[in-house]
């Protein structure tokens, strides 16, 4: 992992990432990550990996690394804004990652993008720095952003069978061509998010 000069090697470190924060539909989810030793080879940004390299690198992280996961959901989504949501399932996934860890003294946070939860979400505890594209160059975020598109794909794919209309196995509640039509044929669902505009003129039709 790439650390600042200052921070000893041997300090704890934590990567964070969030997937889910365009969609339609579903949760936003983010995970942390505290790389061990046997952390893989071949972590890169989730989104430039292919699904198959994703699924071979998610247990590996599991298996090798300390990890945290925080989910959000839609019903949350809607009250207290996606951006809102997005910083308070960072802060339960690292909050996840430092109970399942037992006592540990945190050096630093690396967030990926320009802002963290510090000062935005009243529990969180610990410092953090915002590194944009740090899902590409710090390999704690890297590791972050697969665990966090794998779970969040997950979740997405299970809800599909119960709402089949609208290709979450394949676009994952991402506003493609396909979800579009059947949200004007359909209407929208549970899972959907009210506040974004694409829903809420589908409750129009």
């Amino acid at each position: 992992m790439s650390c600042p000069s200052t921070i000893p090697a041997t300090d704890l470190i934590i990567g964070v990432d969030e997937a889910g924060r365009g969609p339609l539909a579903g949760p936003v989810v983010a995970a942390a990550v505290v790389l061990g030793p046997g952390a893989p080879e071949g972590l890169a940004d989730s989104k430039v990996l292919s699904a198959a390299r994703r699924a071979s690198l998610d247990p590996l992280i599991r298996q090798s690394c300390h990890w945290g996961i925080g989910v959000v959901d839609v019903e949350e989504i809607d009250r207290i804004n996606i951006f809102a949501a997005t910083m308070k399932a960072m802060t339960l996934a690292v909050a996840s990652l430092v109970q399942a860890r037992g006592a540990c003294v945190v050096t630093l946070v690396l967030v990926d993008g320009h802002l963290t939860p510090a000062g935005r979400v009243a529990e969180w505890a610990w410092p953090a720095r915002a590194i944009v594209g740090g899902d590409a160059t710090e390999r704690a975020i890297s590791a972050a952003s697969i665990l966090a598109k794998q779970h969040r794909d997950a979740l997405m794919h299970a809800a599909a069978r119960d709402w089949p209309h609208y290709g979450w196995e394949r676009n994952a509640g991402y506003g493609t061509p396909h979800h579009l039509a059947a949200l004007r044929d359909h209407g929208p669902c549970p899972l959907h998010r009210r506040s974004f505009a694409p829903v809420r003129q589908a409750l129009l039709i």
